[in-house]
């Protein structure tokens, strides 16, 4: 027996699932380009794949930061279908990416300070976190790699959650984001 989607169950606007899905599209992206992206060492700049590295990421901040403030100025309608544990976790589970997709690339951001890049988008440069050649924003670039990590594994059970969702308990999870 399939259970879909009823009015009461939760559901997402527009602009919500516009910010999801481009989030999504662009930590992918980030993924990708982070993972094929040449070893930073003392000389390295910030050129080809490791400029859209730090691109892609002020991008990122941004449209997270959106995000909540959207998701916090208007939260989606409904109820959500999840009762007890596998709520608790499911809140858990966002609260950890939410904060994740915040702090990895602020990681990032004090790194590149540290390393005297400009971090930003054309003309919208963003403040240094850290001075150049400070050892706590190295470091914070080794904490940003290993966090990364982190994030990849939340997000591929998210995903998971979401096909399970989708095709074991039938509530149209994917649809209603779609």
């Amino acid at each position: 027996m399939t259970r879909a989607a009823t009015d009461d169950t939760r559901r997402y606007n527009p602009v919500a699932k516009i910010l999801h899905w481009s989030i999504a599209l662009l930590i992918a992206l980030q993924f990708g380009i982070g993972w094929t992206m040449p070893e930073i060492h003392k000389d390295t700049r910030p050129d080809g794949e490791i400029g859209w590295h730090l691109a892609v990421g002020v991008l990122i901040v941004l449209l997270v930061a959106a995000r909540v403030v959207w998701r916090a100025v208007r939260p989606p309608t409904g109820t959500n279908s999840d009762r007890g544990w596998m709520q608790r976790l499911a809140s858990a589970t966002h609260i950890l990416l939410y904060l994740l997709m915040i702090i990895v690339p602020v990681l990032g951001w004090a790194h590149a300070g540290s390393r005297d890049w400009a971090v930003g988008i054309g003309p919208l440069l963003l403040p240094r976190l850290m001075p150049a050649g400070s050892k706590l924003g190295h470091d914070l670039g080794d904490i940003h790699g290993d966090l990364a990590v982190v994030l990849a594994v939340v997000l591929g059970l998210h995903v998971v959650a979401g096909l399970y969702h989708q095709f074991i308990r039938k509530d149209d999870t994917l649809r209603r984001m779609m």
